[in-house]
């Protein structure tokens, strides 16, 4: 399979249960089931799924089969009087990586955030994740800081900006 095979849609409630745990899968410290549904409804919620089947106008119908297998959790918030893009979670299912799949769910995410009129985006990563950092790097985000300790269990974080184009 690759990045191809499947398709990106808006979160729904159905879909937090596969979420959380590929979350769980993914990092040390999970966040919490809650702290995805408080986001559902946000427009850079996006789900990767496989065996989705094409409805009209482009759009994915949901189908009993279907099997979400990456997301991205992105949104604006107020940053020194201006409105700033956060890219605040993403992670594909440990059986995809390397597909592709976060790359797309990156791109739309940004896509998203840029006509939401974000004329920046911001992440925060932990200083391990190479391959999120190469990810990262190549959508043109650069590091802006190391912020010690930002993680619970004591992991420092870099801060990684780039500028959206419209």
């Amino acid at each position: 399979m690759n990045a191809d095979a499947v398709e990106l849609r808006a979160a729904t409630q159905a879909d937090l249960l596969a979420v959380y745990r590929i979350e769980k899968a993914s990092f040390p410290q999970p966040w919490p089931f809650s702290a995805f549904e408080s986001f559902l409804g946000e427009p850079a919620f996006l789900v990767a799924v496989e065996g989705s089947e094409q409805g009209g106008g482009g759009r994915v119908a949901q189908t009993g089969n279907e099997r979400v297998v990456g997301y991205l959790v992105a949104d604006s918030v107020p940053n020194h009087g201006h409105v700033i893009g956060h890219v605040k979670d993403l992670a594909v299912a440990p059986d995809r990586r390397g597909e592709g799949i976060g790359r797309r769910l990156l791109s739309a995410g940004l896509s998203i955030l840029a006509r939401e009129g974000d004329a920046r985006v911001k992440l925060e990563v932990r200083e391990d994740n190479e391959p999120a950092i190469a990810l990262y790097r190549e959508f043109g985000f650069e590091i802006q800081r190391r912020i010690p300790r930002y993680y619970a269990d004591g992991e420092t974080a870099l801060v990684m900006e780039r500028s959206i184009e419209a």
